[in-house]
């Protein structure tokens, strides 16, 4: 069933959005933080133990599964993917075959989870030659991907490099694609890694990019917050408690996490930037106000089997798309994949042009 089909069924609540939209902005993006040097150490040096010992980083809660195969997994579909895996190992095949380099970068590969299951897609599609290069700040999440690597019979396949993204410089090395998932909204300095990664990427590459875009530290801006706390009231008590804060909280609180380590530093900043350095061949954006109710927070609380639990997650889940065709809010999440040169056919999801999902600050 097609996303807007989905939405049409769903519950609608009883009270509709604003009629006041966000006015599209022209790109805009806030100066890179100045963080003094013992900040910077202190920072990377919490990053590196968060996920020094870290073997789960992509558990989520059954509840965000229920959600994203309602309503994400058929934004992918519509480009002939089934998950996002299948996203990222079509286009790296696609640009591949095209240039005839099979040569990969990972930025922020951690314990190679992705990349990994990636190959495999790979090599089921027919490309038996290809390399990827793991680049990871935390050389213990490599050795993990090494391991898991050998185990899964794909050592030949990748390579490993342990750096900070921050300082990585492409030293004249030429990738066919490169890969972010979820690894952006850790860098502080994405002016420089953006400027690296156009210098590697091959003429005719792609950067293939699954990452969170909304606001830094991952909170949200006044417009979404104030229907967050309209849901809210809903939910019974038990669902209120902060299963990553171990908290209750009574009213949401809007937490910037990127007061702690790098998570979110930046978020806001990757969209305009992208899009001034890049163009976008696939756009998908989508999620914001629904990212409170399934992410690990209070995912955890829901119980995907549930009638109440599923029933609210679509009612919140259509509210926000609503939301976001009419530019009430800007999304938060998005898969994109991007070149240097400018493709004579983009796709962009439901019509949702970056230039228009970016959110002035």
């Amino acid at each position: 069933m097609k996303l807007l089909e989905r939405l049409r069924t769903a519950l609608h609540v009883s009270r509709k959005p604003s009629t006041s939209s966000i006015e599209a902005p022209s790109p805009q993006v806030n100066p890179a933080p100045t963080l003094p040097p013992d900040d910077y150490q202190q920072r990377l040096a919490r990053e590196r133990e968060l996920y020094k010992d870290n073997v789960t980083i992509s558990d989520l809660p059954p509840i965000f599964h229920y959600w994203a195969k309602a309503y994400v997994i058929p934004l992918l579909e519509e480009c002939g993917a089934s998950n996002p895996d299948d996203f990222f190992a079509k286009y790296m095949l696609e640009c591949a075959r095209s240039t005839g380099l099979a040569r990969f970068l990972s930025v922020g590969s951690g314990n190679c989870d992705n990349e990994i299951r990636i190959a495999h897609s790979l090599r089921a599609l027919g490309l038996e030659q290809f390399q990827i290069r793991c680049l990871d700040l935390n050389p213990e999440m490599l050795d993990r991907g090494k391991a898991a690597a050998e185990a899964e019979g794909l050592r030949h396949f990748f390579e490993y490099e342990s750096g900070d993204f921050n300082s990585w410089k492409a030293n004249g090395e030429t990738y066919t694609g490169v890969l972010a998932i979820h690894s952006l909204h850790h860098v502080v300095h994405l002016e420089h890694l953006f400027e690296q990664l156009e210098k590697a990427l091959h003429p005719g590459g792609y950067l293939i990019v699954n990452d969170m875009i909304g606001r830094n530290g991952h909170a949200r801006w006044p417009e979404a917050l104030e229907h967050v706390h309209r849901f809210w009231q809903e939910l019974p008590p038990s669902y209120r408690y902060n299963q990553q804060l171990r908290r209750h909280e009574e009213l949401y609180e809007n937490w910037d996490c990127s007061m702690d380590g790098f998570e979110g530093i930046r978020a806001q900043d990757i969209l305009p930037l992208l899009n001034e350095r890049f163009h976008f061949r696939v756009f998908i954006a989508f999620s914001n106000i629904i990212d409170v109710f399934v992410d690990r927070g209070f995912g955890y609380n829901f119980d995907r089997k549930g009638e109440w639990d599923r029933s609210f997650v679509d009612r919140v889940q259509a509210f926000d798309e609503d939301a976001l065709l009419k530019r009430i809010v800007t999304p938060t999440k998005m898969l994109a994949v991007l070149s240097k040169a400018v493709p004579e056919k983009p796709f962009f999801s439901r019509n949702l042009r970056p230039e228009n999902c970016i959110r002035r600050a």
